[in-house]
């Protein structure tokens, strides 16, 4: 039989709010297995790939905003879940990982299917717990039910993210036939209350005092899901105050009007002069990572007087080098609390609004005659995503492109992208996370070795049919044509961009989906309409380039920038 405080996981973590679980199969883990599969209030999937099954946990998190639980057996599939904990860790989801365990004295024991699995994923956790193995004496089952409690309540307290519990099970793993699982209605849960982090009044009229020395203001947005409220917030505190608003597309910022979203073409002006005038004295910034390396870059060089950074709690980073202030609260509550309580020099604001106007008619202008490559090919792409769908963003040149050309306004379009880690392996598995936990059409923009990297993120029984997938093949790490250092070395085509002779179609059948090949403009935007469709179903659209081309054409790209007059 199974031990009741094994069973007592899955009831507590139903009872604490978790929807979705995420199993893979094995004999170690199998009590758990049995327990959240029994539930009835538990949305329960078995993932083979533990992989793949950990960014679709990841993505299911991403789309619900509650904690998903991961549940494998012992040794290496525990190993597996890494790459999708760090990325949890560094963007700030929530996750509940479950590792079943040999008990401890048969750790280093030559037995099967066994590693040293505590504290497994080292840094890159908020906790790392350990079940009991014996529960002769009941503290022993206080401590267990007490730990499930505490883990659920530390994934959620911001900043988010994942926390693990390894737990050492002992045969027999399996109940008898036709024995049944009782969920102890009288379980122990320990309920935490949420943090506002509104910002104090002594603390806003201080803050108030202390804008006033400043004039030229922008607020820089980080990676971030979509939040109405802030964006309503943020809205009213530029309008009121002058300040200039920039934002990549990871932001979602991008449907305010005043907000500045080409900044990879800005910064790339070599007028110093101008550059000069965008320089802010206060910069004010909130959420995680930005895309823009030329952004970077640029306030490194042209540093404001004064930097401050909104973050409730945990580590914040000072990517710009210019951090001078940490301020305890929700950005939400900061700009609501600030808004008025400065005018900044409306010169400063209009030549923003001049350098974002130039270069957003540029980049369209640029795309609509730019003859077939990857830049043009993505601004197609992008103009003709559903509205009030979500777009996933696959690392390396994907989301670089769809960042150089962005989005407007009136779509209502939800971006995601791993930014945490900026890795290739899971941006498949984290779409179909989220397509599984959504009714809105979910669109994955990805290269090729990003795609290929991941297909098992397809190999289960749970296709969702709101899933599209936008494949650019050019058989090759194109991203490695277009960096200084790797183009410039004769290792380039064997040993960076690791040329792959693939095509998708055969992806496409073993999994069921309707799948389109176009090899140019014409054929691109004929197939576009269709592929989105509602009525669809799950699809791969495959988009065949030639990595040397794309390179030439994007370098072209490079000197019309460094050309433009902003």
């Amino acid at each position: 039989m199974i031990i009741q405080p094994v069973v007592n996981v899955a009831e507590i973590c139903a009872r604490k709010g978790v929807e979705q679980v995420v199993l893979s199969p094995g004999s170690r883990c199998a009590p758990l297995t049995i327990a959240f599969a029994r539930h009835p209030k538990l949305t329960v999937r078995t993932i083979s790939d533990e992989r793949a099954a950990a960014f679709i946990a990841l993505g299911l998190a991403l789309k619900t905003g509650k904690p998903t639980v991961l549940v494998c057996t012992s040794g290496t599939a525990a190993l597996n879940y890494a790459p999708a904990v760090a990325e949890a860790y560094f963007q700030q989801v929530p996750l509940l990982i479950l590792t079943a365990d040999r008990p401890p004295e048969w750790i280093d024991q030559l037995d099967g299917q066994t590693i040293r699995q505590q504290n497994v994923f080292g840094q890159h956790i908020k906790q790392s717990h350990s079940f009991p193995v014996d529960f002769s004496h009941p503290d022993a089952v206080w401590h267990s039910e007490r730990m499930v409690s505490d883990a659920l309540n530390e994934a959620v307290a911001f900043p988010a993210g994942p926390v693990h519990i390894n737990m050492p099970l002992r045969e027999p793993f399996y109940p008898a036939p036709g024995e049944e699982l009782n969920f102890d209605a009288q379980v122990k849960v320990i309920e935490e209350e949420p943090q506002s982090f509104e910002l104090g009044q002594a603390q806003a009229i201080k803050l108030q005092q202390e804008i006033l020395k400043y004039k030229k203001v922008v607020v820089l947005a980080g990676h971030d899901q979509r939040q109405e409220a802030l964006l309503q917030n943020l809205n009213t505190f530029a309008r009121s105050t002058g300040a200039v608003v920039v934002g990549d597309l990871i932001s979602n910022t991008y449907e305010l009007p005043q907000v500045v979203r080409y900044q990879d073409i800005i910064f790339a002006n070599p007028d110093m002069e101008q550059l000069t005038k965008l320089q802010p004295d206060l910069l004010i910034t909130f959420g995680k990572s930005s895309i823009s390396k030329a952004l970077k870059l640029y306030l490194r060089q042209y540093k404001p007087v004064a930097h401050w950074h909104l973050q409730p709690a945990g580590q914040v980073a000072d990517t710009f080098q210019t951090l001078t202030k940490i301020i305890r609260c929700s950005p939400q509550s900061f700009f609501a609390g600030m808004a008025g309580s400065v005018k900044t020099e409306s010169d400063f604001a209009d030549t923003w609004v001049q350098a974002n106007n130039v270069a957003a008619s540029f980049i369209q202008n640029y795309t609509s005659e730019a003859a077939f490559s990857e830049l043009p090919v993505v601004a197609r792409v992008l103009q003709a995503l559903p509205s009030k769908s979500n777009l996933h963003l696959a690392n390396s040149m994907s989301v670089r492109y769809a960042n150089i050309i962005g989005l407007s306004a009136k779509q209502q379009v939800e971006v995601y992208a791993n930014r945490g880690t900026s890795g290739i392996d899971g941006s498949t598995s984290t779409t179909v996370g989220c397509a599984l936990a959504s009714t809105d059409i979910n669109t994955l923009l990805s290269g090729d070795l990003a795609f290929f990297y991941d297909r098992n993120a397809l190999w289960h029984n749970y296709l969702p049919q709101n899933l599209r997938i936008v494949l650019l093949n050019n058989h090759a790490g194109g991203i490695f044509r277009l960096i200084d250092g790797p183009k410039q070395q004769p290792e380039l085509a064997p040993y960076f961009e690791t040329h792959q002779a693939l095509n998708a179609e055969n992806t496409a059948k073993d999994f069921g989906m309707r799948y389109t090949s176009v090899q140019s403009l014409q054929e691109l935007e004929q197939a576009l309409p269709a592929f989105f469709a509602a009525d669809a179903g799950a699809g791969i659209l495959e988009i065949f380039t030639n990595s040397a081309a794309n390179a030439e054409a994007f370098e072209q790209y490079r000197k019309a920038v460094r050309q433009l007059q902003l």
